[in-house]
């Protein structure tokens, strides 16, 4: 009896006893101590293989851009240790590796700080201002994976944005809305995921000259110009989508008559002999169809 509850006090030590200590220290200390005291593995990857070979993961990552030998990848250098530390003493789960993610055992600032003392490039050097920086490079990137959901094509990324944009996925969802859902324009064709210096990370320095990438007809300058066109496009227009034709916030005339309120014209129903303008066809469009502006001499009300 005796000799078996030995053997359960020695199995206790062995693999409860280190993680209870871990759990009492301060792990992110523990973690940093272990890049100062640098004792990296030898063996490299093969050392990790001994026992991560059956995951998934793992073998995923191996055929990934991070896992394949070059100059450039993690692998060429300190491999799995270059992003999860030294080995230590971590054979047998007695000292713990980074992990990452929202559920990673450092501080996310510090996560992110591993992907960026390799990705320094002109695409990350707004990342100190973007929206997502308090989030995880993981919680977008899956950097095990053999090709990277958000790399792999538009549709693929635009479900990954999706998982957190859900007002604006669902928006895309619309009878009128940009060609997202099918993968012919990416979120990233307007917004710049690792961060921007203009508003809502967009590409351009404001909403309009980023709609002109695009809508370059819309551009001006113009000889007759309609104020809230040049001022921004979101005014009449919702860019992830609307139940309206062309994305428009509300249909013509309750649109126009947001702003053109304060005239008879624009005010009540125009019409003879029983019929109405603004509810037939174009309804304001069917007379002022340059709505965006116009070039013609005879343009001042937008007419032609």
């Amino acid at each position: 009896m005796k000799k078996i509850l030995l053997v359960q006090l020695l199995f206790i030590s062995t693999f409860f006893l280190p993680s209870l200590t871990f759990a009492a220290e301060n792990l992110e200390s523990l973690l940093i101590k272990k890049f100062e005291e640098k004792q990296y593995s030898k063996s490299g990857a093969d050392t990790c293989l001994t026992c991560h070979k059956k995951d998934e993961k793992v073998s995923s990552f191996l055929n990934s851009a991070h896992g394949v030998s070059n100059q450039k990848g993690p692998m060429a250098g300190l491999q799995c240790e270059t992003c999860h530390g030294p080995q230590g003493k971590h054979r047998g789960k007695n000292e713990p590796m980074i992990t990452f993610g929202e559920q990673g055992n450092i501080d996310i600032n510090k996560q992110n700080g591993i992907c960026l003392s390799c990705h320094k490039n002109e695409m990350q050097s707004d990342w100190h201002n973007a929206a997502h920086q308090q989030q995880a490079c993981s919680s977008c990137h899956n950097i095990h994976a053999e090709v990277d959901p958000i790399l792999a094509n538009a549709v693929s990324q635009n479900k990954v944005c999706a998982d957190c944009h859900q007002a604006e996925s669902h928006q895309t969802l619309m009878r009128s809305s940009h060609p997202l859902t099918n993968g012919q324009m990416t979120c990233t064709a307007c917004h710049g995921a690792h961060g921007t210096i203009n508003d809502v990370d967009l590409i351009k320095n404001n909403i309009n000259q980023t709609c002109y990438t695009c809508h370059a007809d819309k551009r001006g300058p113009l000889l007759w110009e309609h104020a809230p066109v040049v001022d921004d496009c979101t005014h009449c227009h919702n860019a992830h989508g609307s139940v309206n034709d062309n994305l428009l916030k509300t249909r013509a005339p309750l649109l126009c008559q947001q702003c053109h309120n304060g005239n008879p014209h624009a005010a009540v129903d125009q019409g003879i002999a029983g019929t109405n303008v603004f509810n037939s066809s174009g309804s304001c469009l069917n007379c002022h169809n340059q709505i965006h502006g116009s070039n013609h001499p005879s343009g001042n009300k937008l007419l032609k």
